[in-house]
């Protein structure tokens, strides 16, 4: 075969109306891309989808078309059908002309010459990108299924455990008992809540309602909420705040739910480091520069390495196995990017945390 001018010239027969499409256009109308090679894996002809998505093609090597590579494909199915003269088939990762990463699905048949040898592959591929996310993010829904369940669970426990103390001081007329039983009721009922708080605003993308605030005051806000379990988890919360913050212009809702997955983002830090006797998170807000201001979230608490630092805003990722959802953080960088806004993270295993959040003042 080996050249493309041994191609048919017309498709068989014609339609009612007496139109005729030409083989060739035929095959440039198939939403896939299909090629044809020699045994140096040399493309003979490309059709016009291929030729499309991966530019001109005729002439080149298989490889440097895909993937800019000088050596061939691990397992290359064009060259297992010259090999046993059958149909293979294999997913690759291959390179755009645009330079977007795909996924592909390929199917390779020989084309026999007359003497029964392969004179030629005909290679046929599909983009299954849109699949292969498709079926990721399903994985990924079970996977997150099965830790919002178990984390809920740790909760709902919790509350039980909770009521129970409540009852009995009731029974037995300690009131100081029903009180340590409430406070672990309270304790339970505000962690669900955080954890609905997140779980809605990972699903839902709602636009910003911007609105003047004071980024003091949003901090003394947030501070308030978790001054009392600081206390009871013996870690110092303190706060810095600059004088005179400009009112700035945030949506107050976003904000407020980010600082406090933050602040105890921290104090869960601390808590679960056993090195130091005193603990402490910080939280402060300042001007950055003349069009910028910034919060700041630091603790010195166990630190993360950094294989965990790249994954902390992955939704679901969590080192606290099922105690955490894996929302927290993943909601922070959420709330970030809709304010055009950007965050720092410097952390230090055994040293502790610094978020730094900048935003925008107008």
């Amino acid at each position: 075969m080996g050249s493309q001018s041994q191609l048919p010239k017309d498709v068989a027969g014609a339609t009612s109306n007496g139109f005729k499409l030409d083989f060739a256009q035929l095959i440039d109308l198939l939403p896939c891309y299909i090629s044809i090679q020699d045994r140096d894996l040399r493309i003979l002809f490309a059709n016009r989808q291929f030729q499309s998505d991966f530019g001109a093609a005729a002439g080149k090597l298989c490889h440097t078309v895909y993937k800019g590579s000088p050596t061939v494909c691990p397992g290359c199915p064009v060259q297992n059908t010259f090999r046993d003269k059958r149909t293979h088939v294999k997913e690759e990762t291959v390179q755009l002309a645009t330079g977007k990463i795909c996924q592909i699905l390929i199917q390779t048949s020989p084309i026999l010459g007359h003497d029964g040898e392969v004179a030629a592959v005909i290679e046929l591929s599909t983009n299954i990108t849109a699949i292969k996310k498709g079926q990721k993010e399903l994985k990924t829904l079970g996977q997150s299924i099965t830790l919002l369940s178990h984390g809920i669970k740790n909760i709902l426990e919790g509350l039980e455990g909770g009521a129970y103390v409540v009852d009995e001081g009731f029974k037995d007329d300690d009131l100081p008992l029903a009180r340590k039983g409430w406070n672990i009721v309270n304790k339970n009922i505000s962690e669900i809540t955080d954890v609905v708080k997140n779980i809605l605003y990972s699903s839902k993308n709602r636009p910003l309602k911007y609105e003047a605030a004071s980024p003091g005051r949003l901090v003394k806000d947030s501070i308030a909420l978790f001054k009392e379990k600081a206390a009871g988890l013996n870690i110092n919360l303190k706060t810095q705040i600059a004088h005179r913050m400009p009112e700035v212009q945030v949506d107050i809702a976003s904000v407020r739910q980010m600082l406090h997955n933050l602040i105890w983002n921290g104090l869960q830090a601390c808590l679960n480091d056993n090195d130091k006797k005193n603990h402490i998170v910080t939280v402060k807000t300042d001007r950055y520069d003349d069009h910028h201001f910034y919060f700041e979230i630091a603790d010195n608490g166990i630190g993360m390495d950094p294989a965990t630092r790249r994954n902390i805003f992955e939704e679901f990722f969590s080192t606290k196995g099922s105690a955490g959802t894996g929302l927290g953080l993943a909601v922070v960088e959420k709330v970030v990017n809709k304010h055009g806004g950007r965050i720092e993270v410097r952390s230090t295993p055994g040293k502790g945390t610094r978020f730094t959040i900048i935003f925008k003042c107008g």
